[in-house]
């Protein structure tokens, strides 16, 4: 069984590109600050990157649970969050999206998603609210931080002060970037873990089957151990290059990962901090090939 612990809806792009609208249009493409970029696989014709369309990858690629998160660029999406969970309510945890200077709410999430990477100004510690909050109601907290090492400090300091609170770093520290294992190595602490979102984006370059992100796993098992990792697509953006079973495949195929690890890695870990009840086990369904 697996989960996916970075997945992405939106009705329609309301977001930006630094002050640069990010707009949808057709045919995957969207408006990407002035930039028309494919934003997702050119089948998802009409600009919505809809709850439907990711179960039925979901159950194609045998994955049973993902979690939604928000981001800058597609704006904030927490109604239509609402209406996939209540759809599909043992497969999809949710997270409310905070956007500095507008208003949040955590009722009705399972979590919150904090784009650090982002902020309007500089400074973790100035929305020390929302992991207050989110600890006082037993809330999860996913967080992408800037490149390397400059918001670790910053986030040591927020770990220390709300011990028992969860928080999952994403985008695997920015894993090809410069000091990228310093955010790896907030995850010795407990409640602590990091999620592999867009490691194919990263090493798309390379691309599949990734021997340089798998080389980075077993780098980063080394820093926090397997017990604090987790699998994340980045779905639907890396799927313009590759398929959704290959965001894992290669993780699955690989001979320097135990399959011990593999299980962690792809469904264990992220079970358990995310609270996954009723899973259901998907069935394969032999294809054409």
């Amino acid at each position: 069984m697996i989960i996916d612990a970075h997945a992405h809806l939106w009705k329609k792009q309301t977001g930006r590109r630094d002050s640069s609208p990010v707009r949808s249009l057709t045919n995957g493409k969207s408006d990407f600050g002035g930039e028309i970029r494919q934003m997702m696989p050119p089948y998802m014709l009409d600009g919505e990157n809809s709850p439907e369309m990711l179960i039925s990858n979901m159950d194609y690629a045998g994955v049973s649970g993902a979690v939604i998160v928000g981001e800058v660029m597609d704006g904030n999406q927490d109604e239509y969050f609402k209406a996939a969970k209540a759809k599909y309510p043992d497969r999809l945890k949710i997270c409310s999206f905070f956007d500095e200077g507008e208003e949040y709410t955590l009722d009705g999430f399972d979590g919150i998603k904090i784009c650090a990477c982002k902020l309007k100004t500089p400074g973790i510690q100035k929305h020390i609210d929302v992991f207050e909050k989110a600890d006082k109601e037993g809330k999860f907290v996913c967080i992408e931080l800037e490149d390397g090492d400059s918001q670790t400090g910053e986030m040591r300091e927020i770990i220390e002060q709300f011990p028992d609170l969860k928080i999952a770093i994403g985008h695997f520290g920015m894993v090809t970037r410069k000091n990228w294992t310093e955010q790896i190595k907030l995850a010795r602490n407990k409640n602590v873990f990091v999620e592999s979102g867009g490691i194919t984006w990263l090493f798309n370059e390379e691309f599949y089957p990734y021997p340089s992100a798998i080389k980075a796993i077993n780098e980063a098992a080394d820093i926090c151990g397997f017990d604090k990792l987790m699998w994340g697509s980045d779905y639907p953006r890396t799927m313009v290059e590759i398929t959704y079973k290959m965001s894992f495949d290669f993780v699955l195929k690989s001979n320097e990962i135990r399959d011990i690890d593999k299980d962690k890695f792809l469904f264990d870990n992220a079970r358990s901090f995310y609270g996954f009840d009723n899973l259901p086990e998907i069935k394969p369904v032999p294809n054409m090939l």
